[in-house]
C-alpha cells in the first residue's frame, strides 16, 4: 500500500497484487503514524461510508438484511474488511484492531473515526504534530492534514487516501486518542489504483 508498505514490493514474487479498499487506504496510514509514533496498545475504527452500488433504492431481501435496506434514506451498519486489511500491511496490528462500518445517505464523501489506546502518553498536540509530519513528509501525497472544518462535501474530489481533521484529534487521560480521517471513496481511491499500477511499472 502506497505510504504505508510499498518498499515491500518485489516485482519478482509479487505478480498480483491487491491495492486493498478506499477505507483501508485511509485508516492504514493513520493507524501507521499513531503505532510508529506512540505505540498502539489497541484500536477500533468506524467508518460513515457514502452509499454504494452494492445497495439498494429501496428495501429487498438480501443475505445481510441490512445491506438490503433502501441507500438514500437510512444510516445502515455494516460489516468492513479494513481491520483485516490493515492488519495485512500493518501485521504488527494482528490481533490488535477491530472496524465496522456505517453506510451514509450520500453519494461520495467518507471518513473514518479512528480510537486506538496508546502505550506511551500523549497530548492531542502531539498527535497532531505527527500526523502532519507524515503527511509533509514520507506519506506526501497520500495522507494529508488540514484544520479547516470540513464537511463531507468539502472532500470529494480530493486525491489523498486520507486527510486528518486536525480540529477532531483528542486525547483522553494521555493514552486513549480520535483521529477523523477524510477520504473520497470514489476519485481519491481511483487515484490509488492510477498511482500502484504506476508504481509497479516504475520496479520493472
Amino acid at each position: 500500500m502506497l505510504g504505508v508498505n510499498e518498499s515491500a514490493y518485489d516485482p519478482a514474487k509479487h505478480t498480483i497484487i491487491s491495492n486493498a479498499s478506499c477505507t483501508t487506504n485511509a485508516l492504514a496510514p493513520a493507524a501507521k503514524v499513531l503505532n510508529d509514533s506512540f505505540g498502539v496498545e489497541r484500536l477500533m475504527a468506524t467508518a460513515i461510508h457514502a452509499y454504494t452500488a452494492t445497495q439498494a433504492l429501496v428495501d429487498r431481501a438480501t443475505k445481510k438484511p441490512r445491506r438490503g435496506r433502501a441507500a438514500a434514506v437510512s444510516l445502515i451498519p455494516t460489516t468492513t474488511g479494513a481491520a483485516v486489511a490493515t492488519t495485512r500491511v500493518l501485521p504488527e496490528l494482528t490481533g490488535k484492531m477491530d472496524a465496522i462500518a456505517i453506510r451514509a445517505p450520500i453519494p461520495d464523501g467518507s471518513v473514518v473515526d479512528i480510537a486506538a489506546e496508546l502505550k506511551r502518553e500523549t497530548t492531542t498536540d502531539a498527535v497532531n504534530a505527527a500526523m502532519k509530519q507524515a503527511a509533509d513528509g514520507k506519506m506526501k501525497g497520500y495522507l494529508a492534514y488540514t484544520d479547516d472544518p470540513l464537511v463531507s462535501a468539502d472532500i470529494i474530489g480530493d486525491p489523498h487516501s486520507g486527510v486528518i481533521d486536525g480540529r477532531s484529534t483528542g486525547v483522553v487521560d494521555g493514552r486513549m486518542a480520535r483521529v477523523l480521517v477524510w477520504y473520497d471513496n470514489e476519485y481519491g481511491y481511483a487515484k490509488r489504483m492510477v498511482d500502484i499500477a504506476s508504481y509497479m511499472a516504475s520496479r520493472e
